[in-house]
């Protein structure tokens, strides 16, 4: 059994000249050259249109599925001084603080799935896969054997993909939008209870009605990161970068714990950040020809369970693995089908599930909300947690799954001509 620890490309002719271009420098563009690059293929390059990659966004989590892989390409360790070890969720009541039920990360998460759970800023995680990758400025044509399109939310490529198998990409507005913001230990240190958050290993989860707040150190517990679920009552873009209003902040969370007020009263009011939440459609194929979509571009995550990065790193590395058995050029199309094969049903299920877990964090005061927190409390006797991103069953269909593994496995069964998953379109021989 080939093992995903330390699978090579095959051929090596195609590793020195298959000629592999990554559309987007995101974490799953920079996740995806970094595979490429460790199973030996040498001629990888990626197109970016921005003309610097800038270190935007904020905390972000770093799940086992994520980590796992992240310890193959060699960069775990790099990342390790700037994050987090989260000990536990804390789920909590938004009006006085009360804490409903704990979910157990690490170390327990560790030693099920053999690799951590962290969290870190988004800026530091970029960093350590940027390191190597080779960049260019995007052209108005990029030329290879394989186009890997990493282009984001906002991709051109899904959308010219969408319209080829007769169907529009479309998405829907969810009624919410999220603000971001970081507050530094320098704010806090006057501040003995609001530093105790900081210094905690701890997640935070407070649920109240049409919102909920995710909130956690990283950064070394350099930084207080804040997440904060609220109705888009701006219309505002799909976008991290969008100023928003701290007075719009405040007025929405006025009825929160007087621990909420103190934090929020120290953020900068040209450093509130929000964005627009959009659910979008499935797309029917994730490949057309040699092209690929992978990451943002082909399953954009809401972010109620936390894996928008870990799937797109996921897709990265299984992209390397498909490459990796290719013994011929001609072949690439089936090699991408058996990318989207290991890749698109587990994706879109997280994906969904996303969705699904939005309606339980915003419930309004009443019958459902108070049934909801009391099967968050008897979670901690074993029953199912309400709370997807929360509950054990959920987890292990998250972080349980080695994707590169399964990638490689179906490989090495296709060419050993065994039984395999029917496509819409046959794989052949790799």
């Amino acid at each position: 059994m080939v093992s995903a620890d330390s699978f090579r490309a095959l051929s090596p002719t195609l590793a020195r000249d298959l000629r592999i271009r990554i559309i987007g420098a995101g974490i799953a563009g920079l996740a995806c050259s970094l595979a490429c690059k460790r199973a030996g293929f040498r001629n990888v390059k990626i197109f970016e249109g921005a003309p610097q990659i800038a270190e935007v966004g904020a905390g972000i989590q770093v799940a086992p599925n994520q980590s796992r892989i992240l310890r193959r390409l060699g960069v775990l360790e790099d990342l390790r001084p700037h994050a987090v070890a989260l000990t536990e969720n804390s789920l909590r009541r938004y009006a006085d603080n009360s804490v409903l039920g704990h979910a157990p990360l690490m170390p327990q998460a560790e030693e099920k799935y053999g690799a951590p759970l962290w969290v870190t800023h988004r800026a530091d995680l970029q960093r350590v896969l940027r390191e190597g990758a080779e960049l260019e400025g995007l052209e108005d044509w990029v030329e290879g054997d394989v186009i890997i399109a990493a282009d984001g939310v906002k991709s051109l490529v899904r959308a010219q993909i969408a319209e080829m198998h007769g169907t529009r990409d479309r998405a829907h507005a969810t009624g919410d939008a999220a603000y971001r913001i970081l507050i530094p230990r320098s704010k806090l240190e006057h501040e003995p209870e609001l530093l105790e958050l900081l210094d905690n290993s701890i997640g935070y989860r407070w649920m109240g009605p049409g919102g909920h707040i995710m909130a956690y150190p990283i950064s070394n517990h350099g930084l207080f990161n804040m997440v904060l679920l609220h109705p888009d009552t701006n219309n505002t873009s799909e976008s991290w970068t969008t100023c928003g209003s701290k007075q719009q902040m405040l007025d929405f969370y006025k009825e929160w714990n007087p621990l909420i007020q103190k934090l929020l009263k120290y953020t900068p009011p040209d450093e509130v950040m929000e964005w627009k939440l959009m659910d979008h459609d499935k797309l029917p194929t994730w490949v057309e020809g040699n092209t690929a979509l992978i990451g943002d571009s082909c399953h954009p995550m809401l972010p109620y369970v936390a894996q928008g990065a870990a799937q797109g790193v996921e897709d990265g590395a299984v992209i390397a693995a498909v490459l990796s058995g290719l013994e011929s050029k001609d072949k690439i199309h089936d090699a991408l089908r058996l990318y989207e094969e290991v890749r698109k049903e587990r994706a879109e299920r997280i994906q969904a599930s996303a969705a699904e877990n939005r309606i339980t964090l915003h419930l309004p005061d009443g019958p459902k909300q108070r049934e909801r927190d009391e099967q968050i409390r008897l979670a901690a006797q074993g029953g199912p947690n309400p709370d997807k991103w929360a509950d054990a069953c959920w987890q292990e269909f998250m972080y349980g799954v080695d994707a590169t593994q399964e990638a490689l496995d179906r490989l090495q069964k296709i060419k050993e001509g065994l039984g395999r998953k029917p496509l819409p379109h046959a794989v052949a021989n790799l």
